[in-house]
């Protein structure tokens, strides 16, 4: 990583582990960390935990809060964030260019099992197949790195800031 405050994006579908790996990742580079989720409007929440998927009009003021958050972190920050198309990684780099994405990726069935497992998450394990289908990896031209997540946190977290240099 560059001698500035890192700005990073550990994106992916639900139940990838973005939060677990996001928290141990700033805890290992002393940055806050900050879960996009909880970023999201009320109605976004509902809709979420009704199996409803969000259309590109729904998050586009979302991305754009997170976007500014990136912007506005003088320290550094890691931050969970599905950031699941090409074009949402965009609109958060508009404001903040410096984000390097992590996205971390698994099979269906490790992911699902996973999804299943949680109690305590307003996203249901349902909209996992339409996460997938919406997902696009990241593109040769983008800032960011792929990890996959049948490995524990500690591993990854190694893995990641190892890459990241």
């Amino acid at each position: 990583m560059s001698d500035h405050a890192p700005l990073i994006c550990v994106m992916g579908v639900s139940a990838a582990g973005k939060s677990t790996v996001g928290i141990a990742l700033a805890e290992t580079l002393g940055v806050p960390f900050l879960d996009a989720d909880s970023l999201h409007s009320d109605v976004n929440r509902t809709k979420m935990n009704a199996g409803t998927p969000l259309t590109d009009d729904d998050r586009w003021p979302w991305l754009d809060t997170v976007g500014g958050r990136f912007a506005a972190a003088e320290t550094g920050l890691v931050m969970a964030c599905s950031a699941l198309r090409r074009v949402y990684r965009d609109r958060i780099r508009a404001a903040a260019p410096d984000v390097v994405f992590v996205h971390l990726t698994g099979s269906r069935e490790l992911l699902l099992s996973r999804a299943e497992a949680r109690t305590d998450h307003f996203m249901p394990a349902s909209l996992l197949d339409s996460q997938l289908i919406t997902l696009e990896d990241l593109e040769t031209d983008e800032a960011g790195l792929e990890v996959t997540v049948d490995r524990t946190p500690e591993v990854l977290v190694a893995e990641i800031v190892e890459r990241l240099g």
